[in-house]
């Protein structure tokens, strides 16, 4: 039996809440369950020098969690001075999630920062961030549109993300904080909206998993994106 008395292959309630924001080209409040992620898309006519004159624009992010998100509060990290590398590394990888959806040649020489900060931490923060970052990019896109920005479509495919574990010898979907702390293996999954792979990040906690475990994993994956990339269809219709 799980913590939270869900089924195996069962999401926590997700809500994806857009234009939270006022002054943000687009914004999401995402929740799963009860990690909770405030996202907002900035628009800038500026880029990273080396992308200059090459025609075609950039998404990049930037993740943080506030000091109360957890339990115990967490020192800001800028008052160390410096990110830590678990920051760095989802950051980045959302940011690259992102890119694999838009057309940067139509969007132009521009950059769209898209900011992901927990207000709340209870197990899989970034695929919650990355699952809201979508909308809120898609909401700065139309916002885009909706002063001839741009003319073609640039938006390719929805991205989405969900984590995968087993727990007690059980696969399963979407962990909160209570059975991540405790999975034999943690795994995420970031997918297109037609089902393809962007990333797979996946460790053995405990016991080495075997080949068979990995395909169930990815399976609960491919039904949790799925009802993910429906609540984002949804969202932005």
């Amino acid at each position: 039996m799980r913590p939270s008395r869900r089924a195996p292959d069962e999401l926590r309630p997700v809500s994806l809440e857009r234009g939270v924001v006022k002054y943000a080209e687009g914004s999401c409040l995402v929740k799963f369950g009860d990690t909770h992620v405030l996202v907002t898309a900035t628009l800038e006519d500026r880029l990273p020098p080396w992308l200059k004159g090459q025609g075609r624009g950039w998404v990049t992010a930037e993740y943080g969690m506030l000091p109360r998100a957890t339990l115990e509060r967490t020192r800001r990290e800028a008052s160390s001075g410096k990110q830590t590398g678990r920051t760095v590394e989802i950051q980045r990888l959302i940011g690259r999630s992102l890119r694999t959806a838009i057309d940067l040649e139509a969007l132009g020489e521009r950059q769209i920062t898209v900011d992901c900060d927990v207000l709340q931490a209870d197990g899989g923060t970034r695929t919650a961030s990355i699952t809201g970052a979508w909308v809120a990019l898609a909401d700065c896109i139309k916002w885009m549109k909706a002063r001839n920005m741009i003319k073609t479509e640039v938006l390719r495919d929805n991205v989405a993300a969900i984590s995968c574990g087993i727990y007690n010898g059980t696969p399963v979907l979407d962990l909160d904080y209570a059975e991540d702390s405790e999975a034999e293996t943690d795994a995420n999954f970031v997918m297109t909206g037609d089902g393809r792979i962007i990333e797979v990040q996946g460790t053995a906690e405990k016991t080495p998993f075997t080949e068979a475990e990995f395909l169930a994993l990815m399976a609960l994956a491919r039904k949790g994106v799925a009802r993910l990339v429906d609540l984002q269809k949804m969202a932005v219709a």
